[in-house]
């Protein structure tokens, strides 16, 4: 096969995003052929696809079956049911993924369950580690009715964590405590989830005033783990709080840059068995087939629903 269909960016169709023919690709040694099932999207490559450069492959989380695998031996058998990430170009009928970016999904977990993990669910999983043990102790998560929010709830739960969210809608408040949140911040302002704190880790996306708040809220050795900035980028904070704390931090966290610590098969694999055991559940607000995918991208971006969006790939 020469040629494969594929979302690309094309600023001449409504909302970028369109499927197109492109070159099939040549799998490295250390790569499987994995033939995808389902995508899933998060704001971060959708917002880039706004700005990107015609022609360009977007897409981060894919889940599918090996057609060819690793040549060198690595990663899973052919015919294996895997979910794995790249850094662009997941949303294609075929792709080549680094053996150590794919795990094997056990047979009672969809491929669309599957599809949410990487990005979203790493995200939170390394996020989390960064807070060391969290038996018993308080943790707050901002942005908490998203993608990472909602997985990030969950893993602090099961970690024994005492958790607090932060939404902006109080449609969402059911939401966050069907997640396992013990309670709910609601509003613009975070300055009231002070009643809650001190925090042992605050798990940050909003930035701006937000983040200037919750730099306040740390208890001594405590950690801001910071993975977006959807408020605002700029930031102004009481620097003598701050330090004055005693020994806390503020930890800028991106994922790709975590997976070289870690390669994403390791964490894929422990979530993928928190979802099989049914301690994990992901939610999926929208699916729909991938030749929507400018639709669906706007809804994403228009935050029109939480949760995460999955799109089934026809071939």
């Amino acid at each position: 096969m020469s040629k494969i269909r594929a979302v690309i960016v094309d600023p001449n169709v409504p909302g970028r995003l369109a499927l197109s023919e492109v070159a099939a690709p040549k799998p490295a040694p250390d790569e499987a052929l994995v033939r995808v099932a389902a995508i899933s999207l998060n704001r971060g490559e959708v917002k880039r696809s706004t700005t990107a450069e015609a022609g360009w492959q977007s897409g981060w989380d894919l889940a599918g079956v090996v057609e060819a695998p690793a040549a060198d031996g690595s990663g899973p058998p052919q015919g294996a049911r895997v979910v794995g990430l790249l850094r662009a170009g997941a949303w294609a009928e075929q792709v080549a993924v680094p053996s150590n970016a794919l795990a094997e999904v056990p047979a009672s977990v969809s491929f669309a369950q599957a599809a949410t993990l990487p990005v979203a669910g790493l995200t939170a999983y390394h996020a989390l580690i960064k807070g060391g043990s969290l038996l018993g102790r308080s943790v707050l998560i901002t942005g908490a009715s998203g993608g990472v929010g909602y997985f990030a709830i969950q893993l602090a739960r099961l970690s024994g964590a005492q958790v607090t969210a932060y939404i902006r809608q109080a449609t969402y408040e059911n939401f966050v405590k069907e997640a396992g949140a013990q309670t709910v911040v609601i509003g613009e302002d975070l300055s009231a989830a002070s009643e809650y704190g001190p925090y042992h880790l605050i798990v940050e996306s909003v930035g701006g005033k937000t983040l200037g708040v919750a730099l306040g809220l740390l208890a001594q050795d405590g950690k801001t783990v910071l993975y977006g900035v959807s408020g605002g980028a700029e930031v102004t904070f009481n620097a003598a709080q701050f330090f004055g704390t005693g020994s806390v931090s503020l930890y800028g966290l991106r994922l790709f840059d975590e997976l070289r610590f870690e390669s994403a098969a390791v964490g894929l694999k422990r979530l993928l068995n928190l979802v099989e055991a049914g301690q994990l559940h992901p939610h999926i607000d929208l699916e729909a087939s991938w030749t929507q995918i400018a639709d669906v991208a706007q809804q994403l971006l228009d935050r029109r629903f939480p949760g995460k969006a999955v799109l089934q790939v026809s071939n």
